[in-house]
């Protein structure tokens, strides 16, 4: 029976059973001879003296006894015309949406009228990748599986399982929400600090990274206090030149798991709150953008200076800040001036 030598070695469980049988091989050669062990084991003479110089040129290191590589030393080459390789280029260079299989169609035509052997659709295949015949579109390396853009991971992003109840001030969530008012539709983006409540909105036409960097700028500008933390969705807006910003401002950027919007609960709510205390009074403003933002500056004034909230003791944002003695009433009021 042949006998478990696994614990010698660190190696793979199907390795380990070859290893062990040789090991077990070579131990009855030693006590019972070249014969016994034919008979036995039903291997060669020339085996057996194989993996015994094997084991002896490497000091006795069962390692050795592992299976070796099967791999050819010398490859076959695969050798196309030179014509066919210069077309399918051509082809790929014109049309780089074609395929190997709509190539084979035209390679088929054109090898035909030069009286040339053609190839075979994964000969193609190979033509393309060996020789990397992707040529770029859009600032990206289109169908090329060795691009870097196909090999990069994805940057680890900062999770939050659960809402934040953070005991300090300076951690803002912000979110984006698209309003389509009598066909114009606008994209509305917010921020607020999650104890603080002290909040900022603005509108935009368009929902990229770049609205997102304009946008948390001025947050930095009117925000009175150090931003300690970002919190956000997932979505694409806050990713690009937006993300980049933070890092280079070391503030780190936690992002909400997929469809868990709950997480975001505080500017969620927020959201709710300017659409019926703002945004529906106020629809027949989006027709005029600059008297819109006027009406919202307003808005954002008494949201932050006068309107009361619950969870600050019926204070104002800025209100609380001075009764608590973060800032005094003429910083309030030159933030705001």
């Amino acid at each position: 029976m042949m006998k478990n030598y696994s614990y010698l070695f660190p190696s793979q469980p199907k390795d380990d059973q070859v290893v062990a049988y040789r090991l077990e091989v070579l131990s009855f050669f030693q006590e019972f001879g070249l014969e016994a062990t034919k008979k036995a084991f039903k291997v060669s003479k020339t085996t057996l003296y194989r993996w015994q110089k094997t084991l002896t040129n490497h000091q006795g290191k069962i390692s050795s006894l592992l299976p070796k590589s099967t791999r050819p030393r010398h490859l076959r080459r695969m050798a196309t015309d030179s014509r066919v390789i210069e077309y399918i280029q051509k082809l790929r260079g014109e049309h780089y949406r074609l395929g190997k299989r709509k190539i084979k169609v035209l390679l088929d035509r054109y090898c035909f009228n030069l009286r040339i052997e053609t190839i075979s659709v994964s000969t193609i295949g190979k033509v393309i990748k060996r020789n990397h015949l992707f040529f770029q579109k859009q600032g990206r390396l289109y169908h090329n599986p060795n691009s870097g853009w196909a090999k990069r991971k994805p940057a680890k992003r900062l999770r939050v399982r659960y809402s934040p109840k953070p005991t300090e001030f300076g951690h803002l969530q912000m979110d984006t929400v698209l309003k389509m008012i009598e066909g114009v539709k606008s994209y509305l983006y917010s921020a607020i600090d999650i104890k603080l409540k002290f909040a900022l909105s603005l509108a935009y036409p368009k929902l990229n990274s770049q609205n997102t960097l304009d946008f948390f700028k001025k947050v930095e500008l009117v925000y009175p206090l150090k931003i300690k933390s970002v919190q956000t969705d997932n979505g694409l807006e806050f990713l690009g030149v937006f993300d980049q910003h933070l890092i280079k401002r070391n503030i780190p950027h936690f992002f909400i798991y997929p469809r868990c919007p709950r997480i975001n609960g505080v500017v969620e709510r927020y959201q709710r709150t300017i659409q019926e205390e703002f945004l529906e009074p106020h629809s027949d403003l989006i027709h005029y953008p600059k008297l819109f933002n006027d009406k919202l500056a307003e808005y954002l004034l008494f949201y932050n200076l006068e309107r009361p909230h619950q969870a600050l003791g019926f204070k104002s944002p800025l209100g609380y800040l001075v009764a608590e003695g973060y800032q005094s009433q003429m910083c309030v009021t030159h933030t705001y001036s």
